[in-house]
């Protein structure tokens, strides 16, 4: 499969990772090579990653706990320091296998590490194959408040595996599909409409290039986000609002990245309707093909109340507003659209109705 060539680094997949990879380490003269990966990674993904690694190096492994809520500042310090007990130097390489958790703290961390060292993704969840893999987003969150932290920092490569997904179970799964449905919403309605239609990892499988391909082709544009790649951000500024939310909620069970981007996806598609001329059958469609794959969850008013207080946190607000990404029609966008406060309660109440 036909590699993806970003700014300064290159996306490999399936076989053709591993053979980027190999030529990579023989290429280089890395002092030590650091693998970082949860508990999960660890028992299902690191032994057939390093069952194809050729040649002889030095490894060492840092283990860090699975999960968002562990996407923090402290558990930096804790890599930070393992990695100089470990001594690592400006020459060692960080490898990040996991999930966007991982790839996102850990590129961070290779990043800030002596001012930086290099490092390389292998994202093992279909939401990092098609979301973290492109785009040198890292970062950490601030207690409950998403990637509040971080830089924009481009990694030696990247590698798609998709065996790697078998590890994964089907809510996983689920929610990195939401990632892929976003993207045809903001940037091509065909692929929208054959999204639609899968219904199994295989097929899936199949529609990752596209994806990553159409998410680089923004990233090209607008490395630093000061314009087009802002409508990655699609559904995201509620729905980050709601992720941080149940998270922190100990009464409400945490929902995945991809559950709650996909009611953000339904409320923002109301909000186009409203604002920026979407049409009410493609609202329908939307609201229709994301219950389709993610249970509806209930929301009080007080719920929505804390939730529009979590917005002012956002990453897009500037100036005192909170800027939206809106859609004028499934495939076509339309940023910075800010939003009356009486919009919101009837995007929820249109979620939930």
């Amino acid at each position: 499969m036909q590699s993806i060539v970003s700014d300064s680094y290159a996306v490999h997949f399936e076989n053709r990772a591993f053979e980027a990879l190999n030529s990579h380490l023989n290429s280089q003269n890395y002092s030590t090579i650091f693998i970082l990966v949860d508990e999960n990674t660890h028992e299902l993904c690191l032994p057939q990653f390093m069952s194809e690694i050729e040649g002889e190096y030095t490894f060492e492994i840092i283990e860090i706990e699975s999960g968002e809520v562990n996407k923090t500042i402290e558990t930096c310090v804790g890599v930070w320091e393992a990695l100089s007990e470990l001594g690592a130097d400006r020459k060692s390489l960080m490898i990040n296998l996991g999930g966007g958790v991982l790839t996102d703290l850990g590129g961070f961390v290779a990043s800030t590490f002596k001012r930086g060292i290099n490092f390389i993704n292998v994202p093992t969840t279909l939401l990092s194959m098609v979301d973290a893999s492109v785009g040198g987003k890292t970062g950490v969150d601030l207690g409950p408040l998403k990637n509040q932290i971080g830089v924009i920092n481009q990694p030696e490569m990247v590698l798609i595996v998709s065996d790697f997904l078998e590890t994964l179970n089907e809510r996983q799964i689920t929610s990195g599909f939401a990632e892929m449905l976003k993207h045809g919403l903001i940037k091509n309605a065909g692929y929208w409409e054959s999204l639609k239609k899968v219904s199994s990892l295989n097929e899936i499988k199949h529609h990752i290039r596209p994806s990553v391909a159409l998410k680089n082709e923004v990233v090209l544009q607008d490395p630093t986000e000061q314009n087009i790649r802002k409508i990655l951000n699609y559904g995201h500024t509620l729905g980050h609002a709601i992720e941080s939310y149940f998270l922190e909620n100990e009464s409400k069970e945490t929902l995945l990245h991809g559950e709650a981007i996909a009611i953000g996806m339904i409320t923002e598609g109301y909000l186009s309707y409203k604002l920026t001329g979407l049409a009410k059958d493609a609202l329908v469609n939307i609201k229709s093909t994301f219950l389709k794959y993610y249970p509806k969850v209930d929301f009080t008013d007080k719920d929505i109340l804390d939730i529009l207080e979590l917005l002012k946190y956002d990453k897009k607000n500037s100036h005192g507003n909170i800027n939206f990404v809106l859609l004028k029609q499934i495939g076509e966008t339309q940023i910075d659209v800010t939003i009356s406060s009486d919009l919101f309660h009837e995007a929820f109440a249109y979620y939930m109705e």
